[in-house]
């Protein structure tokens, strides 16, 4: 089994991949496609059945938030011991964790209906949450060390993939639930993403790494430009999982859709993102200057998109199909934008700032990467789920706006207008952390 050392030279980018990079790109495809079809298939029924048991729309909202706050937990953590625990075990225990808990939660419905069933939820979710927290936050690391030098464009192909799980994910857990009923979209798909843990087992090489003592979160989350990138990362996970708590919902009662169509509606969300990601992934690392520039047109276009997508009340326009896939197209696309630059340039942040370039940084990187992508999942479903029940969909929808026109307005004040503020603290940290080394 070959053992990619943490001392080697970086890659070089090069018009023909090792086999070792190959195999990597495999394994990460595979868990990505696989984990967000077992991610996605809630959405369009969950929350329904859920309310056939009784269950509130704030405590749909805060079951799907609690995957996010446990994946927020388990990221930091593992993110800061993937050199001791190993990647590649991370990912592969991790995996069968999570497909474990993905067949077991297809088995609630033949509990009773209130407190014994949301308990469970949450049981259930909460262990299936560190399980992938585990294989996400060890593949972000594993994709940056082994290439060094494209992390943007590999990270955008791999968002082909988290896309298409996300486009086949709801179709197929509506198609299943409507044929067959409730447990088998979850056997199903629990299956699939069990099969995924031989298939890493075999392709993917170990990784072998010196810890770090000099590296922490609280050192790497102290630099202006890495806690803005966070903020970005917040809003867009914010958005997503506040749409996988409430739009079933909405489609059903206001747009008079089944739940079947609810699936093919949140293909509208998932197609542009996948199919945009290489490029923009590209674009990223060709043109690594513009990478702030795409964060601020993404995050503006995302706030307009969110306010239309109801419509907001005060517009005077009524909830139309139309609208809302059109909105829920331009959303897939501004976040896709807004995304795919903050992981290299958190990683590029983190290297200008003194931390050693080897799977330790890139595990504490990654790891605070998954974290706040969390803490934004949680936040979404969680406060927008309250929204929803205390308002309405279209209110809250404009709350995520609102939160997506304070990102844009954030970066483009602080970075772009005055980006000395931020170089100049990146020099001095750069300069204390050589005068702690001498």
């Amino acid at each position: 089994e070959r053992c990619i050392g943490d001392s080697s030279p970086a890659e070089t980018p090069a018009t023909k991949m090792s086999r070792h990079q190959i195999l990597t790109l495999i394994a990460m495809a595979s868990i990505n496609f696989s984990s967000m079809i077992c991610y996605s298939i809630l959405g369009p029924f969950f929350p329904n059945e859920a309310k056939k048991k009784g269950v509130s729309q704030a405590m749909i909202g805060l079951i799907f938030g609690i995957y996010a706050l446990c994946t927020l937990v388990g990221s930091l953590l593992l993110g800061k011991y993937i050199v001791q625990i190993g990647a590649k075990f991370m990912i592969v225990a991790g995996l069968f964790v999570s497909s474990v808990c993905t067949v077991l939660f297809g088995f609630l419905d033949q509990v009773s209906d209130g407190t014994v069933f949301v308990v469970l939820c949450f049981i259930t979710r909460c262990i299936n949450a560190i399980g992938f927290s585990a294989a996400v936050t060890s593949s972000f690391a594993v994709s940056a060390k082994v290439f060094p030098e494209n992390i943007a464009t590999v990270l955008g192909f791999m968002e082909i993939f988290t896309g298409l799980g996300l486009i086949l994910g709801p179709p197929l857990g509506s198609w299943l639930y409507q044929s067959f009923g409730y447990e088998i979209p979850f056997v199903f798909t629990g299956c699939l993403l069990f099969a995924t843990v031989p298939l890493n087992m075999w392709i993917l090489p170990s990784f072998a790494a010196v810890p770090s003592s000099q590296n922490s979160f609280l050192r790497l989350c102290t630099r202006m430009k890495i806690l803005l990138i966070c903020f970005v990362v917040f809003s867009l996970s914010s958005g997503l999982g506040f749409l996988d708590a409430t739009l079933s919902i909405f489609a059903i009662e206001k747009l008079n859709l089944s739940a079947g169509s609810v699936g093919l509606l949140m293909i509208g969300l998932s197609l542009p993102y996948g199919a945009a990601s290489p490029v923009f992934g590209v674009i990223s690392d060709k043109y690594p200057s513009i990478r702030k520039w795409m964060m601020v047109i993404g995050g503006m276009a995302t706030a307009v998109s969110f306010c239309f997508l109801g419509p907001l009340p005060v517009f005077h326009i009524r909830s139309q199909l139309w609208l809302t896939v059109l909105m829920l197209i331009v959303v897939g696309f501004s976040l896709c934008m807004t995304c795919i630059p903050t992981f290299a340039e958190m990683i590029a942040c983190a290297h200008e700032n003194g931390f050693e370039e080897g799977l330790s940084t890139l595990g504490l990187v990654s790891g605070l990467f998954s974290a706040v992508w969390s803490a934004g999942m949680f936040f979404g479903p969680t406060i927008g789920g309250y929204i929803t029940q205390a308002l309405n969909f279209e209110w809250s929808a404009g709350v995520q706006g609102a939160l997506a026109f304070l990102l844009s307005l954030s970066l483009y004040s602080t970075w772009i207008t005055s980006p000395r503020r931020i170089d100049s603290s990146s020099d001095r940290s750069a300069l204390y952390s050589y005068k702690d080394t001498t």
